[in-house]
């Protein structure tokens, strides 16, 4: 049937009277909402890494579902010298892979401009490409500026799209106008000031977008969904119920070719600054009153206020720091973190972490949060592990002695995407005997549409101006003020903070774990 504004309230009706038998929206109907504006996405970076590996693919994806606007120009911006035609066998190289039977209609909206990051001259060409493509196809001259660079470049990207007009709105006489600048915001609080200074020179708030992929997860996004969308949850999200939450990032690989900025990162500014303090929010927040972008935000930004800071002896005592060494992971030998290209022999860097984070509100007082990240793991997996507390009193003690599993429910965020909640059941048989089952949910189960990677839904997001996935300057400060003590206190990890200790590749990290459990 066709879904359209008169059936939509149709199936509401349905719904309100219990009569949905012969109604089912769509997958397509939920893939966006009304039709995208005309825009011009220019990507600078568009011969690296995140180009080639996830931002052509997912244009390319948007395009074959219907999803971007019919008259998109996507403009390829780097260093390099390079034709249309040779940016074009580019682009499709990287999809190869996929579906090419509607390549030459997506090609022709493919453009390459050459531009230095630090020239007026460059950035004076690219607005006279730009104005000239525009005509006819994006007549209001909606822009969308793509950060795929080196952070290094972010600031004299920004300052010379605002000198040559390029970041100025409709009263300029250009439609709307957004910058989408990767992670890391900074190195510290101060470089994360610092460069929001800039940006806020020629972009308004309302025009930055800091992408962080993992929001924009399917999954990610369903754990608002699973906590605020169902009643039997919410009454037991606190500290009555929950003994402790773990939030686990693991990476099977190591630091492939980012071998450069992963020294002078290392797994905390790397993964906790965002994700991982990003999923804390999202399962320690309030419900928010509407399902609005600010709205969202203002209470991720209270979790992040109630971060309880570490001091130097917490630093030693509820964070563990380590490196890969030489291992196996696949079957398949592996060099340790030193030994890998580009990477200083003597290097410190931290390649793993687990933190023991405290928020201290009324919901969550004295509930630990485990958060463990690390490269080189065993297995590629994040989750996120409600563990319920046990029983208050157990009358099956003088049977089954003290060992009732408590329950779990296990938020799985990839590539194990499934919810499932692990509880108590009773053996068959005449003896009392306890078993853990679960009840699980797949979120692929019953649905045969269309699926959004994370930077698809990053982008269509972008061209509609929603914020939701996207962070605001305060939180990247706030998240920055509770790591730059840990930061300062493990220094090159040599005297003062955490010791850091040595993992063998392919196992899950130095192990920590159960030292934390006792405390």
């Amino acid at each position: 049937m066709e879904f359209s504004g008169e059936n939509i309230d149709r199936y509401i009706d349905t719904v309100i009277k219990g009569q949905t038998s012969d109604l089912r929206i769509p997958p397509e109907a939920c893939l966006v909402e009304g039709s995208l504006e005309p825009c011009t996405i220019v990507i600078f970076g568009a011969t690296g890494d995140l180009t080639m590996r996830k931002l052509a693919p997912a244009l390319y994806n948007l395009y074959l579902t219907g999803a971007l606007p019919d008259s998109v120009i996507i403009v390829g911006a780097a260093r390099s010298e390079m034709s249309h035609v040779q940016f074009r066998e580019r682009i499709r190289d990287a999809v190869a892979g996929m579906d090419l039977s509607n390549w030459d209609r997506f090609a022709a909206s493919l453009y390459y401009q050459p531009v230095q990051f630090e020239s007026p001259d460059s950035f004076a060409q690219l607005s006279a490409v730009l104005h000239g493509l525009e005509k006819g196809r994006n007549p209001k001259g909606n822009k969308i500026f793509y950060l795929a660079i080196p952070p290094s470049f972010y600031a004299s990207t920004a300052e010379l799209l605002g000198t040559t007009g390029l970041s100025l709105e409709r009263e300029s006489g250009n439609g709307w106008v957004r910058i989408v600048v990767e992670k890391p915001f900074g190195r510290d609080l101060k470089t994360a000031v610092d460069l929001n200074r800039t940006l806020h020179k020629h972009f308004e708030e309302h025009q930055i977008f800091r992408i962080d992929h993992y929001l924009a997860k399917e999954t990610v996004q369903n754990v608002l969904m699973f906590r605020f969308a169902n009643a039997i949850f919410e009454p037991l999200w606190n500290r009555m119920f929950i003994d402790h939450m773990r939030i686990t990032a693991a990476e099977s690989l190591g630091v492939e070719n980012r071998a450069q900025y992963y020294e002078e990162s290392g797994v905390l500014r790397d993964m906790f600054q965002n994700h991982m303090l990003q999923l804390v929010s999202l399962v320690a927040m309030e419900p928010p009153s509407r399902m609005e972008a600010d709205y969202i935000r203002d209470e991720k930004c209270k979790v992040f206020r109630s971060l309880r800071l570490l001091s130097p002896v917490d630093s030693t005592r509820q964070v563990v720091l380590g490196q890969y060494t030489a291992g196996t992971v696949d079957g398949k030998p592996v060099p340790g973190y030193r030994d890998e290209p580009g990477v200083n022999p003597n290097s410190r860097t931290p390649t793993f972490a687990m933190m023991k984070v405290f928020v201290d509100n009324w919901r969550w007082q004295g509930v630990p949060f485990y958060l463990t990240s690390g490269k080189r793991l065993a297995k590629k997996m994040t989750e996120i592990v409600i563990h319920f507390k046990k029983v208050p009193h157990s009358m099956f003690r003088g049977i089954l002695g003290e060992g009732i599993s408590s329950n779990l429910l296990t938020l799985g965020i990839y590539p194990d995407e499934r919810i499932h909640l692990t509880f108590q059941t009773k053996n068959p048989g005449a003896k009392v005997c306890l078993r853990s089952v679960r009840m699980e949910f797949d979120y692929r189960q019953d649905y045969t549409g269309p699926v959004l990677d994370a930077y698809e839904k990053a982008i269509m997001d972008c061209i509609q101006g929603d914020h939701m996935l996207f962070w605001r300057q305060d939180g990247v400060e706030l998240c920055w003020s509770f790591l730059d003590p840990l930061l300062e206190a493990c220094g090159d990890c040599f005297d003062k903070g955490p010791e850091l200790l040595f993992y063998e590749a392919g196992t899950w990290g130095p192990g920590a774990d159960d030292a934390w459990r006792a405390d």
